[in-house]
């Protein structure tokens, strides 16, 4: 039976006594089926690892959670592209109605696209599965952050233009120059036949015809910035920064009577019609600008008002 002991006779002793040698030898052969299986394991495990090539459970876990966090970044990158479609339409819009409307400047695609800086920023990306993928997608995740910041900051500027809205409206010039009671436009805004020059140029103001003396009036709030005589044809001229974008000129004045950095309000008398420079008679020639660029002046004036609303607009002190 299982566990029952043995004995054997002592000759010495005379006497019935255990079999120690038997349980020493049931201990080796129990500790040698251990070892065989053992190595049994150990040979069916690198058989079916390194030859036949079979994945360990822990291997086909991690793969899994590696197939899973591809997925991942498959998704996320999807994302990242719609976030900087909508970007984009919102930096189109902003370039092309937002600022222009309160006569701002386009923020350039390079700023709005700027590039990070730092090398070693994706560092921790080195040597893992998927290197490429995760180092593009935080890449794109950064320029996506920059380019909302960027778009952040240029609404905050636009939010500061827009609760100016009542003194934009007071700054665009859009009355006349002088009073169209007692002018005429001789030459209007775009290409023309220059009377002096005898060739065609192209005419970037309007010029207003009528006798000399007559007041001219700043055309919306602004500062003058520079009052002077210009020896290149336009004589005595004023140049006034309106603010959001426009300026206007008057030129071939007769008299100014502002000076560099001087505050005007729309209706202040600024100067007199003239023919100074180059000019072959009295007239005012009238130019506005838009953020640089020469615009057509006729567009701001209004030629159906009345003598009394033009008295009403400006001041003759």
């Amino acid at each position: 039976m299982a566990g029952e002991k043995k004995y054997i006779f002592n000759e010495q002793t005379q006497s019935y006594e255990i079999d120690r040698r038997s349980a020493r030898a049931a201990l080796y052969k129990t500790g040698a089926v251990l070892l065989a299986g053992l190595a049994c394991f150990l040979l069916y495990f690198f058989l079916g690892t390194e030859v036949w090539g079979y994945d360990t459970p822990k291997v086909r876990v991690l793969e899994h959670r590696n197939r899973i966090l591809a997925e991942e970044v498959a998704l996320l990158d999807s994302r990242i592209q719609k976030q900087d479609e909508v970007l984009l339409d919102l930096s189109l819009r902003d370039n092309l109605v937002y600022r222009p409307v309160f006569g701002m400047a386009e923020i350039p695609r390079e700023e709005r696209e700027a590039g990070l800086g730092g090398d070693d920023r994706y560092a921790d990306f080195l040597g893992l599965d998927h290197q490429e993928g995760m180092t593009a997608a935080a890449l794109a995740v950064d320029r996506l952050l920059r380019k909302a910041y960027v778009q952040s900051i240029s609404f905050d500027a636009v939010k500061v233009f827009s609760s100016r809205a009542g003194d934009m409206a007071s700054c665009i010039p859009s009355i006349y120059p002088v009073n169209p009671r007692n002018v005429q436009m001789t030459s209007p805004f775009g290409a023309r036949f220059h009377p002096i020059r005898q060739t065609i140029v192209f005419h970037e103001g309007v010029d207003l015809a009528g006798p000399a003396g007559q007041p001219v009036y700043a055309t919306g709030d602004g500062v003058v910035e520079s009052a002077e005589f210009n020896f290149s044809g336009y004589g005595n001229v004023i140049v006034i920064d309106h603010g959001f974008g426009y300026k206007t000129r008057y030129a071939h004045l007769q008299e100014i009577r502002v000076a560099e950095g001087q505050v005007v309000i729309r209706g202040d008398r600024i100067g007199t019609l003239g023919s100074s420079g180059l000019s072959t008679g009295p007239h005012l020639h009238y130019e506005v600008l838009y953020r640089g660029e020469h615009v057509n002046p006729w567009n701001f004036l209004n030629p159906d008002v009345s003598p009394e609303e033009y008295g009403k607009m400006v001041r003759n002190g």
